[in-house]
């Protein structure tokens, strides 16, 4: 009940550092002014400019539109048209097109759109970064439902395929979905989450924890064998298996911790919950699973069924034969990977993937094919210099892809003083303190040309007016994420790296595994981030960022369970043996838990709509299924030729060697 009043935040930019430039201009902005600026656009077919100006007052009367601009409020239209700037003109005018800038409520969203498209008609259109927030609004609870719906059966066949019983993977899904609901219902004491975390967090945490379950579950089985007290079989089974969860949840814990230190916020508010959700996860499976497991063991046991997946005993053998040939093959594609991820083209903006045939894409198209892309950009001066203004202005419009300057001095007259001029003009330039002067631009919101062209504008203004000027815009906003996320790569990476690299050096009390276990799933990650460069495609950096760190905690479980298996079986033989027994004892529970998170993720990347949500559900797809091919392949064959290297360098191995026991 709690989940469902936990408030969505679907406006990425106020996850941006405080500190940033755009967060206190916006903040600025919003103390000085009463219109924000527009982010919206609504184009009305066919009209004359009588006709554009009634346009204009019904727009104004909608409920949740705070201002409508158009060409009336930038230059005098009782004058003809010839005579005024055509620059300005057509920014607002053409072929008997009428544009108009509109400001929407933050929270009306929804409710502005459906009133504007009862207004207007089949042939006009309407786009903006409301409409964005629209969208949003509608696919995250729907698709992050949908994704689960698709992800449930699937995870349900693949345990059907390697437990025993049909009442099982019941008990597996009811005690994560349990702590799944949890985790969302606490969400209300941190007031609000970002739309992709309630897209992401719950899947995540499900596909992940589910091996808890597993592996309590199959120790009670194993147990059950020894006693025929099931309350002994019970306690033996969390004893016995409780070191394994604590240590898998703690590499995964780790692993999403390294979010919190991220500068742009969207880290922290995912990390906290898929941290939250292990917490829970782990609590619910030593507390709860036992619990129902008791009440419900008849259960299991009438429903019993042969096992359909085949033992993957032997496994080892096969593998071991091709053990220099795979060392080789990681040799040669390490390289190249890890130096292609890091040359990888990103995209920083976050936004729906809308369909050119719904009626949002194609209003999109219309507006651009009339009047081309809109990308207003804002600078805030100091007041009370109307003649350096002009000059700025006059500067700033000589910047390619600037079409217009709209400010005072250009609308008005920097001569005129505007204590003659009426109110509801000179407001809208005019704060107590500052001046306001609005650039349209012809460019993408982001990208090389629209990156230059803003730290073109700031080096003009600073020429003007040092420090003491302030921007904001779209085109500005992604510039701040870029500078944000791009800071956070190496602070991110190392402390995850940092973090799980302890928890393995504790956990085999030996200094070379740490770095062997890390190098196999990082080259995961380099090959999966890699493969955007060779087929030429651009990456949200954000999502480069995540993934980076979610595949790390998320598979480095598996690397550990073959790792001391090994390690354990290294004991009582040789190393060959060794690999081939931990390769047939570890494979099935690998190729278990990975098909549950790589399911999990080409959910997200086939059902949602957002780019960003999408590309991280592909990337943890395919990185989990690298992950798993390293670590079956790539893996033993290190443990393998590094045996001595491990034993020197490992504190008590006691490894087996001819005939007795080394340590």
């Amino acid at each position: 009940l709690l989940a469902l009043t936990v408030s969505i935040n679907y406006n990425i930019i106020d996850y941006l550092p405080s500190e940033a430039g755009s967060t206190k201009s916006l903040k600025l902005m919003q103390e000085e002014f009463e219109e924000p600026i527009p982010n919206g656009l609504v184009m009305v077919t066919d009209l004359t400019l009588q006709e554009s100006l009634a346009y204009k007052e019904k727009l104004k009367n909608i409920p949740g539109i705070s201002s409508v601009m158009w060409l009336d409020d930038n230059i005098n239209i009782k004058t003809p048209l010839e005579m005024a700037d055509s620059s300005i003109v057509e920014e607002y005018y053409r072929y008997k097109n009428a544009l108009f800038s509109i400001t929407v409520s933050e929270g009306l969203e929804a409710e502005v759109a459906n009133e504007i498209y009862g207004l207007i008609k089949d042939t006009d259109a309407v786009s903006g970064d409301f409409i964005d927030v629209v969208t949003q609004q509608s696919m995250a609870r729907s698709e992050s439902t949908r994704a689960m719906v698709i992800l449930v059966p699937i995870i349900a066949i693949i345990l059907i395929l390697v437990t025993t019983s049909w009442f099982e993977p019941i008990l597996f899904l009811g005690t994560i979905g349990i702590a799944v609901l949890i985790n969302l219902g606490t969400n209300v004491f941190l007031g609000e989450i970002s739309f992709i975390t309630l897209a992401i967090s719950p899947i995540l945490q499900l596909a992940v924890s589910l091996d808890y379950a597993i592996f309590l579950l199959q120790s009670f089985n194993v147990n059950r064998q020894k006693t025929n007290d099931i309350y002994k079989a019970m306690s033996m089974a969390i004893k016995r298996s409780l070191p394994t969860i604590l240590a898998s949840a703690s590499t995964t814990l780790f692993g999403f911790m390294a979010l919190l230190f991220m500068d742009f916020r969207i880290g922290s508010d995912l990390g906290i919950n898929l941290v939250k959700g292990i917490i829970f996860s782990f609590i619910t499976v030593i507390v709860f699973l036992p619990a129902v497991t008791l009440f419900s063991y008849k259960w299991i046991d009438r429903t019993r069924h042969r096992r359909v997946i085949p033992s993957f005993e032997n496994i080892g053998k096969a593998i071991f034969k091709f053990r220099l040939i795979i060392i080789i093959l990681v040799a040669i594609i390490l390289v190249p990977s890890f130096l292609a991820q890091q040359n990888n083209a990103f995209i920083y903006g976050i936004g729906s993937e809308v369909s050119e045939s719904s009626r949002f894409g194609l209003d999109s198209i219309k507006i651009n094919e009339v009047f081309g892309s809109n990308n207003p950009i804002v600078v805030l001066l100091p007041k009370g210099d109307r003649a350096r203004e002009e000059m700025l202005s006059k500067e700033l419009s000589k910047i390619p892809h600037v079409t217009s300057v709209i400010d005072y001095p250009t609308t008005v007259s920097a001569a005129i003083p505007p204590e003659f001029v009426n109110q509801e003009v000179t407001k809208k330039f005019y704060s107590a303190n500052y001046a306001r002067i609005i650039l349209n631009t012809k460019t993408e919101s982001e990208g090389e040309i629209a990156f230059t062209m803003v730290e073109k504008i700031q080096s003009i203004a600073s020429q003007y007016y040092g420090e003491s000027f302030h921007m904001l815009g779209k085109s500005v906003n992604l510039y701040d994420i870029k500078n944000a996320v791009e800071s956070d790569t190496t602070k991110v990476n190392l402390i995850a790296t940092l973090a799980i690299a302890a928890v393995i050096l504790l956990t085999f009390r030996s200094i070379s595994l740490p770095i062997l276990l890390l190098l196999t799933i990082k080259t995961s990650i380099w090959v999966n981030l890699a493969i955007p460069y060779f087929t030429g495609n651009a990456l949200c950096y954000i999502g480069f960022l995540v993934i980076s760190t979610v595949q790390l905690g998320a598979t480095i479980d598996y690397a550990i369970l073959l790792t001391d298996h090994y390690m354990h079986s290294r004991r009582i033989m040789g190393k060959k043996e060794a690999v081939k027994q931990s390769l047939g004892e570890t494979t099935g529970s690998i190729f278990t838990s990975g098909s549950i998170l790589a399911s999990a993720g080409f959910c997200l990347g086939l059902v949602s709509s957002d780019r960003i949500i999408s590309e991280i559900g592909i990337l943890l797809g395919r990185g989990t299924l690298i992950s798993v091919l390293m670590v079956v392949l790539f893996l033993p064959a290190l443990l393998f030729f590094l045996d001595k290297s491990i034993f020197l360098t490992t504190w008590k191995t006691n490894f087996f060697k001819g005939g007795k026991s080394l340590g």
